[in-house]
This record gives C-alpha cells, sequence and structure tokens, in this order.
C-alpha cells in the first residue's frame, strides 16, 4: 500500500518572550492511501500541532515530512496553497460555517479558490451534502441546525474538491453523544465507502476506535501504536 503520509524524525519547538517550548520530539509513523488512522492523545500532547504541519498550515523544524511522494520541504508557497485547496480537507471542532449563509453556499466556499469550472459547483455541493445526509437542509443557515448537523455541514464542506485526505481535528468535540456518533459515522462512511483517507485527533478513546489504526502521541513523541481488532461500527441513522 502507498504512503501518502511519510514523517521521520519530526521536531516542532516554539519561541514565545524569551522561552523556548518543544512540542514534538523526533515523531516518525507514516499513513497509507485509504487509511483511517487516529491519532489519540491528552490535552498538550502535541497531536494537534501535528496535524498543523500535516496540513501545512504550519512549518516543521527539524526531520522530514513526505506527503504523496514529495518532500513538503520542496513546495512552494504557491504550491501548498493550491494543495490545501485540491487535495486537503478540513474539519475542525468549531465548525468555522459563516452565519448568515446558506448550507449549500457554505459547502460551495473551497471551489471559489478552485480550478474547477462554476457551472459545476452546485452539483458537487449537493452531492457532498448528499454523502453526509443533508440533502434537506440546503437552503437552511446554521442557526437552523443542530451541533452535529453543522458538523456534517463542515464535513460536506471539507470533501467537495474531493481531497485526497481529510483531517478530522476533534470534530465531536462540541457534540452530544448522540450528535458525536451521527458525526463519527459519516466521517467512517467517507472512509470506507468513498475511500477518502483520514486523519483524526482526538483525546476520546472511544472517538478513536472508528479507525483502523491508533497512533498514541504523548508529550510530544509516539509512544505506540495500536491497530484496532474491533472498531466501532459507523451508524447509518442519521441517513434515514
Amino acid at each position: 500500500m502507498k504512503a501518502l503520509i511519510d514523517v521521520q524524525n519530526l521536531t516542532k519547538t516554539y519561541h514565545g518572550e524569551g522561552v523556548e517550548t518543544q512540542v514534538l520530539h523526533g515523531v516518525t509513523f507514516s499513513v497509507n492511501a485509504g487509511e483511517f488512522v487516529a491519532i489519540m492523545g491528552p490535552s498538550g500532547s502535541g497531536k494537534s500541532t501535528l496535524l498543523h504541519i500535516l496540513g501545512f498550515l504550519d512549518k516543521f523544524d527539524t526531520g522530514s515530512y513526505y506527503f504523496d511522494g514529495m518532500s513538503a520541504s520542496s513546495y512552494s508557497e504557491e504550491e501548498v496553497a493550491h494543495l490545501r485547496n485540491s487535495k486537503l480537507g478540513f474539519v475542525f471542532q468549531s465548525f468555522n460555517l459563516l452565519a448568515r449563509t446558506t448550507v449549500l453556499e457554505n459547502v460551495k466556499l473551497p471551489l471559489l479558490y478552485s480550478d474547477i469550472p462554476e457551472n459545476q459547483w452546485d452539483e458537487l455541493a449537493r452531492n457532498a451534502l448528499e454523502t453526509v445526509g443533508l440533502s434537506h437542509r440546503l437552503d437552511h443557515e446554521p442557526s437552523q441546525l443542530s451541533g452535529g448537523e453543522r458538523q456534517r455541514v463542515a464535513i460536506a464542506r471539507a470533501l467537495v474538491v474531493k481531497p485526497a485526505i481529510i483531517f478530522a481535528d476533534e470534530p465531536t468535540g462540541n457534540l452530544d453523544s448522540k450528535s458525536g456518533k451521527a458525526v463519527m459515522g459519516a466521517i467512517q462512511d467517507l472512509n470506507e465507502k468513498e475511500g477518502h483517507t483520514v486523519v483524526l485527533i482526538t483525546h476520546e478513546s472511544g472517538t478513536a476506535e472508528h479507525a483502523h489504526r491508533i497512533i498514541h502521541i504523548a508529550d510530544g513523541r509516539v509512544e505506540r501504536e495500536e491497530i484496532v481488532r474491533n472498531r466501532k461500527k459507523a451508524t447509518d441513522e442519521f441517513l434515514k
């Protein structure tokens, strides 16, 4: 299986007011195309910093990071911008939806910065919303949706450009348990039915167990990797 992500001895230190804080200490792992991997650890373990580096939202100090066979350090700023808009999808804990904009228009936002012709935008956005079970909410605004529905709109927005990989940073963190299950069902379906590679950041073992593999991280180091033998099943209740 081809490694979409290959990280070797990655380090990251933040500098501020004369204080150095090393967040990542020689992190090494890989993620194959089509895998669903959870990076799990407590608050302050470095997992979100790691996700930002993997998503080209931050830079590392030393070590190497190869994305789809190409060194991350070799990308120009223009190439990184294009990569983020075409191959990477992001889902964050806070949804980041525009409040006074319809669900359909929110999902279409990434297409504004893509090379996809405008006459295809509506169809792509509608298809993405159908994938997460929200075809009936196209004309609603975020304030008219539940928390779980808002997160599924964010998932649809992440996949509208058909990215190679979806990064999900604590996607159930602001949700009740029922909504969280629906969101994890949507993410697991993206992996199992649509073939998207997924990297999930979480501190919850129950959420991580939807993945194929869990990378446990603490104090900026990979402690161990775990194959999930009995993955939690995605729920399709929200699609009914």
